[in-house]
């Protein structure tokens, strides 16, 4: 049976995320209204609270195929729900590639002719950055990061990510903020890994919010420059990576974490 309540929450909670994420980046590239990374990932994280406030009591606001994928290896989602969840973030992303170009495509075409970047050449990474994500960060002239080095980020920074909102929400952990402040502190935690991560790969952390985008810009004149005809690089950083990162989370939470908590909880309640 068809759970349209999980599909709305997944769809318009991705929708949301990657909309405030990409026009951040879409300013700060075109009309260079943020300095730094502290302003770019305060706008992500941002966007990420009000998208897990929104769909929450939805679909539980996993937003996020690593997050989808490790709730079910950590046994707190039905496997038959994967693929639902899937497909409505990846159509979220998609639709909010979507708005994106709607809002910027007459300012990204001026920013590339006043920049004489022709689109779909290897300059043109340039504005598809605002899209997808590439590595090393094409904003950052000292940042070095080959493909080994950006799998790792991408999978620790997820692996991070993951961890902690298994922290954050899990009944077990009796020291979890109170449930209406767990959607900021989630914000938080995606802000503050963008801050170090973001330099090397732009800090995806999430493959529906790469994908979709992405899938947006290829189809709006930047081809291979958006998407390459080896997949390698960007499929394993940033799709491959970000779900690795939280199966190995799911399962370091599982089966080490969890079991020394309720064995905590059984301790604390026997002495009370």
């Amino acid at each position: 049976m068809f759970d349209k309540k999980s599909f709305l929450g997944e769809f318009l909670g991705t929708f949301i995320l990657t909309l405030f994420g990409c026009s951040c980046v879409a300013c700060a590239v075109l009309f260079k209204e943020y300095t730094g990374i502290f302003q770019v990932g305060l706008v992500w994280g941002l966007g990420v609270t009000l998208a897990v406030y929104m769909t929450r009591y939805l679909s539980c606001a996993h937003l996020n195929p690593a997050v989808s994928v490790a709730m079910v290896l950590a046994g707190r989602m039905e496997a038959k729900k994967l693929p639902l969840y899937l497909i409505a973030q990846l159509l979220g992303a998609i639709v909010a590639g979507l708005a994106l170009y709607g809002l910027f495509s007459a300012s990204i075409a001026h920013y590339e002719q006043m920049n004489e970047i022709v689109r779909g050449t290897a300059a043109s990474v340039d504005t598809a950055r605002m899209f997808g994500e590439f590595y090393p960060n094409p904003g950052d002239p000292v940042a070095v990061a080959t493909m080994p080095l950006a799998i790792a980020a991408e999978v620790f920074g997820t692996f991070l990510l993951v961890l902690i909102i298994f922290f954050l929400t899990e009944g077990c952990n009796v020291g979890r903020p109170s449930e209406p402040l767990q959607p900021l502190f989630i914000g938080l935690t995606v802000a503050a890994i963008i801050f170090f991560i973001a330099p090397l790969t732009q800090s995806c952390l999430n493959p529906a919010r790469d994908v979709g985008p992405r899938l947006v810009a290829y189809l709006c004149g930047w081809g291979k420059a958006a998407l390459p005809k080896d997949p390698g690089g960007w499929f394993w950083v940033y799709v491959l990576g970000p779900i690795g990162g939280g199966a190995v989370a799911a399962g370091f939470f599982r089966f080490i974490v969890e079991p020394m908590l309720v064995e905590k909880n059984k301790e604390d309640g026997a002495n009370k």
